[in-house]
């Protein structure tokens, strides 16, 4: 016999099974005869899960934050790649650079050649393709993001050479043509 009437809207539910509900109904007996009641632990119960929930989608939120910051640089990034690139590249000199561990190849006039080699211009990333853009964007670009600068023959230029190198006379030119 159920006592309760939520008792009995959850045995026919299916939720409970009558030995769970009079074991229910027994148990609060219990704490009204005695006084005892775990309200207080129930209520501590409560307030921990809400702060534990609170710490999870504050710390979702911020994983969220982050992401939209990246795509948005990388957004901005894309867009000065797409504002200050050269545009008139196309000439009969080749350059050959590794891009991802594979050797590309573009055609492109001498002039523009002749600033890679001496790394006045950069070779960088843009979607599916590759733009040359002046050194001091490109600094500033590696500055905010790293990992669009795909060529940059400056920082080549700035080697030393070992004082024990019985090569060290024999300077191999960057535009060596093969």
């Amino acid at each position: 016999m159920v006592k309760n009437a939520l008792q009995a809207q959850l045995l026919k539910a299916g939720l409970v099974d009558n030995k769970k509900a009079k074991k229910l109904s027994k148990q609060a007996v219990h704490e009204k005869r005695t006084g005892e009641s775990n309200e207080a632990e129930i209520k501590a119960k409560i307030e921990q899960d809400q702060q534990q929930k609170m710490a999870k989608d504050h710390a979702l939120e911020q994983g969220r934050k982050a992401v939209l910051q990246e795509k948005e640089l990388k957004a901005a990034i894309m867009q000065m790649i797409n504002q200050h690139k050269i545009r008139d590249t196309d000439g009969e000199s080749t350059y050959q650079f590794i891009d991802d561990s594979k050797i590309k190849k573009v055609y492109i006039n001498q002039q523009i050649y002749n600033a890679l080699v001496a790394g006045s211009l950069v070779i960088a990333r843009e979607n599916c393709s590759y733009a040359f853009l002046p050194k001091p964007l490109a600094d500033r670009i590696n500055a905010k993001m790293e990992g669009f600068i795909i060529v940059n023959n400056s920082e080549n230029n700035e080697q030393t050479t070992d004082e024990e190198d019985p090569y060290a006379a024999y300077v191999i030119p960057d535009d060596l043509m093969w």
